[in-house]
C-alpha cells in the first residue's frame, strides 16, 4: 500500500494531500535556509505562533458576515495579517527597547498564542464554530481537504518558491557575510524583512498541512540536514528543499496508508528520520566521518610513537601500538624492527629533529605553525631547504642516532 501511494493510487484526497505538502515542504526547506544560516530560527516559532489570532479573528468575522467561517483563503489571510502583526511587533521591541530578540520573541509568541486559544475558545461557543474544526490549524488536518484548498497551497507554495529564488543572491549574502554585504551596498533590513516575509508566507500555506506548532520543524529541519552535506549556499538550499519534499511526500503517503495517523506530524518525523540518517552518514561532518577520522589520527599517532620508540631503542609497553607496527610489518610480535622498520624509524627520528630546526629558525615560522607531529614535512619544506636542514645535522647516523 505504501508504493501505491507513493505513485499516487490512493484515491482523490490522498493525492491531494501528498502533492500540497510536497510543494510546501520544498518551499519550507529552501526559504527555512536563508533562516537558519541568518541564525534566527526562532523567529519563525514567533511568527508560526502568532496566526493563531488571525485564524480565530477571520472566522469570528465571516460567521459575522454571514458565512460559514470556514474558507481557507480567507482563514490564511487573517493568519498573514496577524503573522504580519507579531513579526512588526518582534522587530519593533528589539529595536526600539532593550530586548533582546530571544526575550521579544517570547513576549511576542506567548502573548499572541494565548490571545489565539481565549479567540478559539470564544468560537466553540458560537452555534457554528462546534463543527469549525480549526483547531486542526494546530496539529495540521488535512482530512476532508478540498480541489480548491490544494490548488491554494500548491499556488501559494510555487509563488514563495518562485519569489526565493528571485530573492537568493542577497539572501545568500546577508545570510552568510552580513558585514559584506552592507559593504557592497545591500540594504540588510530589507533583506531580513523579505526573508521574515518569505517565512510567514510559508507558515501560513503550511497551517493547513502540518499545523502552526509544527511548521517550525519544516522550515528547521531540511537546512540542518542539507548543512551535512555541503558548505555552499546554494548547494544547501538545494538539498535543503529536496529533503523537505521527500519528507512531505513520503509522509504523506505513510499517513495515507494509515489513515489514524495524522498527517502533519508524520512529515515531521520524517525530516527528523533523514536529519538522523545524514547527521550519522554524511561524508564530512557526519558522526561516522568524525569517529573514521579519529581512528585515523588516533591509529597515525600510535605508529609515529611507536617508529620514535624503535629508533631510540625504547621497550613498546602500549599493545594496540605493538599490534599496529607488526600489522604494517614494521616490527617483529616481540618488538624487534624489520628492515623496513628501521628504515621508517630511522626517518621517523630524522624528522623530528627537522622540525625541531624548523621551529628553532624564524625565517620558517610559517612551516612551522603547521607542525603537529605527524605532517610530513616534505608537504611543507621545499627539497633545497630539506637539504640545508639536514646539511645541519649531519648525515644519517643508523637507527640510534
Amino acid at each position: 500500500m505504501l508504493l501505491e501511494a507513493l505513485s499516487l493510487q490512493m484515491g482523490y484526497n490522498a493525492t491531494l494531500v501528498t502533492i500540497g505538502a510536497c510543494f510546501l515542504g520544498v518551499a519550507a526547506g529552501v526559504t527555512g535556509t536563508f533562516l537558519y544560516l541568518r541564525k534566527r530560527a526562532l523567529v519563525s516559532d514567533a511568527i508560526s505562533h502568532a496566526t493563531l489570532p488571525g485564524v480565530g479573528a477571520a472566522f469570528i468575522l465571516m460567521v459575522m458576515l454571514g458565512g460559514d467561517g470556514r474558507n481557507l483563503p480567507v482563514l490564511l489571510f487573517g493568519s498573514a495579517v496577524s503573522a504580519g502583526l507579531g513579526l512588526l511587533c518582534v522587530n519593533w521591541l528589539t529595536r526600539q527597547t532593550r530586548l533582546a530578540e530571544d526575550a521579544a520573541i517570547g513576549s511576542v509568541l506567548s502573548v499572541f498564542f494565548g490571545f489565539g486559544i481565549v479567540l478559539l475558545t470564544i468560537i466553540q461557543t458560537m452555534s457554528a464554530g462546534r463543527a469549525a474544526g480549526l483547531e486542526g490549524f494546530l496539529l495540521g488536518s488535512t482530512a476532508g481537504m478540498l480541489w480548491n484548498d490544494a490548488i491554494v497551497i500548491v499556488l501559494s507554495g510555487a509563488v514563495t518558491l518562485a519569489l526565493v529564488l528571485l530573492l537568493r543572491r542577497p539572501m545568500g549574502l546577508v545570510a552568510f557575510d552580513p558585514e559584506f554585504a552592507a559593504s557592497s551596498g545591500v540594504n540588510i533590513e530589507r533583506v531580513d524583512l523579505a526573508i521574515m516575509g518569505l517565512v510567514m508566507a510559508v507558515t501560513v500555506v503550511g497551517l493547513k498541512i502540518v499545523g502552526l506548532i509544527l511548521i517550525v520543524a519544516m522550515l528547521i529541519i531540511p537546512p540542518v540536514t542539507a548543512r551535512f552535506w555541503t558548505d555552499r549556499t546554494d548547494r544547501v538550499a538545494l538539498i535543503a528543499g529536496f529533503c523537505g519534499g521527500a519528507a512531505a511526500w513520503i509522509g504523506a503517503a505513510i499517513s495515507a496508508t494509515a489513515p489514524a495517523l495524522p498527517t502533519g506530524p508524520i512529515i515531521v518525523l520524517v525530516s527528523f528520520a533523514m536529519f538522523a540518517v545524514s547527521m550519522f552518514l554524511a561524508p564530512d561532518r557526519g558522526v561516522l566521518a568524525a569517529f573514521l577520522r579519529h581512528q585515523s589520527f588516533q591509529k597515525r599517532v600510535h605508529l609515529r610513537q611507536g617508529l620514535l620508540a624503535l629508533a631510540q631503542e625504547q621497550p613498546i609497553y602500549e599493545t594496540y601500538t605493538m599490534r599496529l607496527l607488526h600489522r604494517a610489518g614494521l616490527a617483529l610480535p616481540d618488538g624487534v624492527p624489520t628492515e623496513a622498520g628501521k628504515a621508517r624509524a630511522a626517518k621517523a627520528l630524522r624528522d623530528e629533529k627537522r622540525w625541531q630546526l624548523v621551529r628553532a629558525d624564524q625565517s620558517l615560522e610559517s612551516a612551522a605553525a603547521l607542525y603537529d607531529g605527524l605532517r610530513e614535512i616534505e608537504t611543507v619544506l621545499t627539497t633545497d631547504q630539506i637539504s640545508e636542514i639536514d646539511s645541519q645535522i649531519g648525515g644519517p647516523r643508523g637507527l640510534s642516532e
